[in-house]
């Protein structure tokens, strides 16, 4: 009778933590944020009301995001690519200052007082969320010879978008954007989409497919990190990840059906979500 309650409690953990990693990975492929800032505060609840998740410590939590954050990230990466969303080109030059941003936040995770950090970083994140409510004129209004140094031409379903990008200023942002992810498990797309969009003008449809490249990069690394600090708990990693794939296909297949408007929208009232969820948190 023992055996059979401890496979029930293991099997209704299964079955928790694949629906957990199902809803993130489509959340957060469909608005390019990777899904860690649905999971995190998810895993942290469950820890302090469930003795099932008693494994779930504030490390563990966010080395089990970066792997989730691998497997939603590929895929969604795959089916963005299909359809040609995806700027590699920008994706890399922001992994410039990202890569090496992950694996020191990764390593500051150990030493930084969460929970005041998180109460500035959710005001960020909201100020971010409110410019965007702000009327931005199209590029290619703006482009004249005199300020076309550094301009990008993408084509998405016959339709052609242009817009500029900065390496210094790219890989000065990706590289806090890619510390904040190490730290806090959230993959960086709360803030690399609404730079993207914000500062460069990029499309929104553009802005989350190149999203998850960057944090399919950047979760790697990351984790690697907290493998090496000894901060994985693999037994459940292996729980999230069918989910994780899952959502993230389907994640990538809703957002191709949506109008950009419909996309910016959504995106502003979840990343005001995300900032409150931080400063209260």
């Amino acid at each position: 009778m023992y055996d059979l309650f401890i496979k029930v409690g293991i099997s209704l953990i299964f079955i928790i933590c694949l629906t957990i990693g199902l809803i993130t990975a489509f959340a957060g492929s469909l608005l390019g944020l990777g899904g860690g800032v649905i999971l995190i505060p998810t895993l942290l609840f469950l820890h302090q009301y469930s003795a099932s998740f008693a494994w779930a410590t504030p490390q563990t939590i966010v080395s089990i995001s970066l792997i989730v954050m691998i497997f939603t990230a590929l895929s969604s990466t795959i089916s963005y690519a299909k359809k040609n969303r995806v700027d590699f080109r920008t994706g890399i030059l922001f992994l410039l200052g990202s890569i090496p941003g992950g694996i020191l936040g990764s390593w500051l995770n150990q030493f930084v007082d969460v929970d005041r950090f998180s109460l500035y970083f959710g005001i960020l994140i909201i100020f971010l969320s409110m410019l965007m409510f702000i009327k931005r004129e199209p590029v290619e209004h703006q482009v004249t010879p005199q300020n076309a140094r550094g301009l990008r031409t993408f084509v998405v379903n016959g339709e052609t978008y242009y817009y500029t990008v900065s390496v210094w200023l790219s890989s000065f942002i990706s590289l806090i954007v890619g510390m904040l992810s190490g730290m806090f498990g959230i993959g960086g797309g709360a803030m690399f989409v609404p730079t993207m969009i914000l500062l460069f003008r990029i499309p929104p449809h553009i802005a989350t497919a190149t999203s998850m490249f960057l944090i399919l990069i950047t979760s790697l690394i990351s984790s690697v990190t907290h493998i090496i600090l000894g901060h994985m708990t693999w037994t459940y990693v292996l729980f999230f990840i069918p989910g994780a794939w899952v959502g993230g296909i389907i994640g990538a297949k809703v957002n191709q059906l949506l109008k950009s408007r419909i996309l910016e929208w959504l995106l502003r009232f979840v990343l005001i979500v995300i900032g409150l969820r931080l400063m209260f948190s």
